[in-house]
């Protein structure tokens, strides 16, 4: 069985090759999903694994060595390509289901919070000086707003739209359509795709630190663009 012939036995979904080169972690799976399919795990056993690669790379973080950051990344490019193929197992094997959906979110929240904390501690430590650690509690806890938002927001959708029908569902998602949409999309969206890579960058040339203010400030831009996005009725 090739790549191009992989798909769900309903022929409901076929893994296809990216058409485009971003994000780079659905290049990844691409190529990795074909090779967990022929293994006996699950969609959210994957899942799991990606939540444990992510923590031991949020580890390596606090240790505040270059090193151990640069081991960090890669856990982290690993755990964000596994992230990309929890779902596309799902889907090949007909399994996708409400609880692995908030499994993974959970977990998303989780290994975000748990890298900012860890780099924080780890800046910390290797600098001498606290307020690193601060800017990374700050950037977890805009982490945590904007997952406490997606809870409350996606509740209150799948009450509202329970009783529609398939069509109707469909009829009501809206892509992004105008400059405000999509500078929201890019930065919601596609900044977090491939946020690995740019944290192993920054890991190879012992940069991770400059992270911690940025994402201090921009996790709070994160979640208001979170907010403004399901404000504006448009899903991606």
């Amino acid at each position: 069985m090739t790549v191009n012939n992989l798909s769900s036995p309903d022929g409901s979904f076929t893994l296809q090759r990216p058409g485009q080169l971003f994000p780079l972690t659905r290049q990844l799976s691409y190529r990795l999903t074909p090779i967990i399919y022929r293994l006996p795990i699950s969609a959210n056993q994957i899942t799991a694994l990606s939540m444990v690669t992510g923590l031991a790379g949020a580890g390596c973080f606090s240790q505040g060595d270059q090193f151990w950051e640069i081991i960090g990344a890669v856990f982290f490019v690993v755990c964000y390509t596994l992230d990309n193929c929890d779902g596309e197992i799902a889907r090949l094997n007909n399994m996708s289901s409400e609880w692995g959906a908030h499994f993974d979110d959970l977990v998303d929240w989780l290994v975000d919070s748990a890298f900012f904390i860890g780099l924080g501690y780890g800046t910390w430590q290797a600098a001498d000086e606290i307020y690193w650690f601060w800017f990374g509690l700050a950037a977890a806890a805009g982490a945590t707003i904007d997952y406490i938002i997606d809870l409350v927001m996606n509740a209150r959708a799948k009450k509202n739209t329970e009783s529609k029908s398939r069509d109707e569902k469909a009829a009501n998602v809206r892509k992004p359509e105008d400059l405000v949409d999509w500078l929201i999309y890019i930065l919601h969206k596609l900044s977090r795709a491939d946020f690995c890579f740019i944290v192993l960058g920054l890991a190879v040339f012992h940069l991770t630190w400059v992270l911690l203010p940025l994402a201090a400030v921009s996790a709070q831009a994160y979640w208001i663009t979170d907010l403004f996005q399901k404000a504006r009725g448009w899903q991606t």
